[in-house]
C-alpha cells in the first residue's frame, strides 16, 4: 500500500470514527452547566423576598420526538435543582404529535411550584423536513417548513404545568425570589415574523422587579436590540445549537443568524446586557449529530 493510499485510508477511518462519535455518543452526552452572572439584578427595592440571587434554569431546542427516553430522563434529573424559574427558548417539538409528550417531559421542572416561561421557535409551529447536512453550512438561511403543528395544544398543555408562553408581549411573574419582568418575541427566523416595537415587550414601568428577562428563540440582532430598548437586563436565546458542529480551536462554522459566531454559544455581552445563547439539548431528527458541542442545560445564577 502506497503512502497516499495509507493517508487516504487513515483519513477515511478518522472521518468514520468522528461520525460514529457524533451520532452515537455526543448527541446523548448531556450536561448541566452552571454560570454566575454578576451585576445582573436590580436593587432589591420593596420586595422582601429578594435575597440578591435568582436561579434560572435555561433550556432550549429539545426537538423532542417519541423514543428519546434518554432526553426525557435527563430533563427529569434537573427537577431537584434549586431553581426559582424555568425559561425555555423554543424549538421544543421534534415532529407532529409530540405536543403532549413534550409538555409532560417538562412538567417535573415546575412541579415544586416554580414558574415557567416560554417563547416559541419555528419548530413549535412547523414540523421538520429532510435536509442535506451540507446545506446547513452552504445555505444556513434557507427556510423549508413541514406540516403545521398543533401549537395551541402545546401551549395549553404547558400552561397546565405552570408555563406561560409569551408572544410579542410582556408581563411580570411572581417567584420565590421576587417579581421578575419578562418580555418575549416570536421567532425572527420565520420570514413571516414582524418584530414588535420595544413598548410591546416592555414590562410595566411601575413594577418593582428584581430583574427583567428578554426572551427570543433566534438571537437575531434586530430582536436583541428591541429587547435592550425594552429595558431588559438579561437576554436569553437558543436556536443556534451552539453551531452543533465545532472544530477546535476554530469553533463553530455557522450560527444560523446574524449574531457574530463567537457569541452563538454561552454567555457574552450585548449592548451592555448579559446575553446567554443556549447550545440546546437536541437536534433535528434529520441531523442527529453533534461534534465538540455537547447538548446542555444551563443553571444561571443572577446576582446583584
Amino acid at each position: 500500500m502506497g503512502r497516499t493510499t495509507k493517508l487516504l485510508a487513515t483519513a477515511a477511518a478518522a472521518g468514520t470514527a468522528c461520525v460514529a462519535y457524533g451520532t452515537l455518543v455526543e448527541r446523548r452526552w448531556y450536561r448541566l452547566r452552571r454560570i454566575v452572572l454578576p451585576r445582573s439584578l436590580r436593587p432589591a427595592g420593596r420586595d422582601p423576598r429578594s435575597s440578591g440571587r435568582v436561579s434560572v434554569l435555561h433550556l432550549s431546542d429539545l426537538h423532542l420526538i417519541p423514543g428519546q427516553d434518554h432526553r426525557v430522563e435527563f430533563l427529569a434529573s434537573l427537577a431537584e435543582l434549586d431553581h426559582d424559574l424555568v425559561v425555555i427558548t423554543g424549538d421544543m417539538l421534534g415532529e407532529e404529535g409530540a405536543e403532549t409528550l413534550t409538555a409532560d417531559a417538562l412538567a417535573p421542572l415546575t412541579a415544586r411550584g416554580q414558574r415557567g416561561l416560554v417563547v416559541l421557535g419555528s419548530n413549535d409551529l412547523f414540523g421538520p423536513t429532510p435536509r442535506s447536512p451540507i446545506s446547513y453550512f452552504t445555505q444556513p438561511e434557507r427556510r423549508v417548513h413541514g406540516a403545521v403543528l398543533d401549537t395551541s395544544r402545546l401551549v395549553d398543555r404547558l400552561a397546565e404545568h405552570g408555563y406561560l408562553t409569551l408572544r410579542n408581549e410582556a408581563t411580570v411573574v411572581s417567584t420565590a425570589a421576587g417579581d421578575i419582568g419578562v418580555g418575549g418575541i416570536d421567532d425572527p427566523h420565520l420570514a413571516t415574523t414582524e418584530i414588535p416595537a420595544a413598548p410591546a415587550v416592555t414590562p410595566p414601568a411601575d413594577a418593582d422587579t428584581i430583574v427583567n428577562l428578554g426572551l427570543v428563540h433566534a438571537p437575531y440582532t434586530a430582536a436583541l436590540d428591541v429587547l435592550v430598548d425594552a429595558d431588559h437586563d438579561v437576554l436569553l436565546s437558543g436556536h443556534t445549537h451552539g453551531g452543533q458542529v465545532r472544530f477546535p480551536p476554530i469553533g463553530a462554522l455557522v450560527g444560523n443568524c446574524d449574531l457574530p459566531l463567537e457569541q452563538i454559544r454561552g454567555v457574552s455581552r450585548y449592548r451592555g446586557r448579559w446575553l446567554h445563547v443556549s447550545p440546546g439539548l437536541g437536534h433535528s431528527r434529520y441531523a442527529p449529530f453533534r461534534f465538540a458541542c455537547r447538548p446542555e442545560a444551563t443553571l444561571l445564577e443572577l446576582i446583584g
